[in-house]
């Protein structure tokens, strides 16, 4: 079963999107890393606008993330 959560997109390196939970930072655990074009796609933006969006994900029991979209 899946869960909506709230993420921030901190940066891009590369190819790559790191994301974290949109919480304070003392809360925050290490970024997790995702496809940049992956996520930009999924929320309907272009990739060079994602650096500093919030949106929300659905995680999975695993905790990856998916179902990127704008918050």
């Amino acid at each position: 079963m899946s869960r909506a959560v709230a993420v921030r997109v901190l940066l891009l390196l590369g190819d790559q999107a790191e994301i974290v939970a949109d919480v304070p930072p003392e809360e925050r655990t290490e970024p997790a890393r995702y496809p940049a074009a992956e996520v930009a796609e999924a929320a309907g933006v272009p990739v060079e606008t994602l650096a500093g969006r919030r949106l929300i994900a659905d995680a999975g029991d695993d905790d990856r993330l998916s179902g990127w979209r704008l918050a």
